[in-house]
């Protein structure tokens, strides 16, 4: 019998990798993970994608996170079959809020180097790890109760879901869903594979959250670094939120 773990409490899209993302009320997602999610990034010369840090495929580039990005279209779909399309591509907002006119020459002019341009995904993925990330918000109060003068939200951990747990589930609930799959929206179907190993972007300001390293540290202190669970995508479908989640 399929067990009720939560409901979609927020819905995330990051249009271009590293930077913030947009809240949507629903979601095309494909075999990728939600359409259009990571799509871009910024790429130095070298191929390398810009990120919070250094890595075989990912250049540190600060300051990324104070830039936010969005698709004209505010991530409403129409209710046809072109849904599942890639959307065109996002605009850049800069820190104060204002879109850039050329996201490529605002790019190297804000990160102070002229190697780096906005660039769609091609045979090198964007994603760090695996296409969805879902986080309870069990596990995100037990955060708050652990730091509780540092402001948190969900935007400090990047998820695509954020679910509301019933009452009284506990903190990092989403371990014990590693290995199982989950059903929700339309006819989406998802298999939870493993968690995310947490880096420094934790800790970085964004927005009007401020910089903490004592976010990363109270996660590596009691969960070895680790927070989320990450999921591949068995079938497509569409999200919105206020669906529930069931755990097959």
């Amino acid at each position: 019998m399929a067990e009720l773990i939560g409901v979609i409490e927020r819905l995330w899209r990051y249009p271009v990798k590293s930077t913030g993302g947009e809240r949507l009320c629903s979601a095309a997602v494909d075999l990728r993970g939600l359409v259009g999610d990571r799509l871009y990034a910024v790429r130095d010369a070298d191929g390398k994608f810009g990120s919070g840090k250094n890595t075989r495929r990912f250049r540190r580039m600060d300051g990324l996170l104070h830039l936010s990005s969005r698709y004209r279209d505010g991530g409403r779909r129409p209710e046809h079959p072109q849904e599942r399309q890639e959307p065109r591509e996002p605009e850049l907002i800069g820190p104060h809020g204002h879109t850039v006119a050329d996201p490529t020459a605002y790019l190297r002019a804000y990160l102070g180097r002229d190697d780096v341009e906005l660039a769609r995904e091609g045979g090198v993925s964007h994603f760090d790890q695996l296409p969805l990330s879902v986080l309870t918000t069990a596990t995100l109060d037990w955060i708050r109760q652990e730091v509780p003068d540092v402001p948190t939200d969900e935007r400090r951990f990047r998820p695509n879901l954020l679910l509301r747990t019933p009452p009284g589930t506990p903190p990092f609930v989403e371990d014990e869903w590693i290995g199982r799959e989950a059903r929700t929206g339309d006819t989406l179907r998802i298999a939870f594979l493993r968690s995310s190993e947490r880096c420094v972007m934790t800790n970085q300001a964004q927005g009007d959250l401020p910089h903490s390293s004592r976010i990363l540290k109270a996660i590596a202190t009691a969960h070895d670094n680790r927070l989320d669970v990450l999921a591949g995508v068995i079938a497509p479908g569409t999200i919105r939120v206020g669906d529930p989640v069931l755990l097959a």
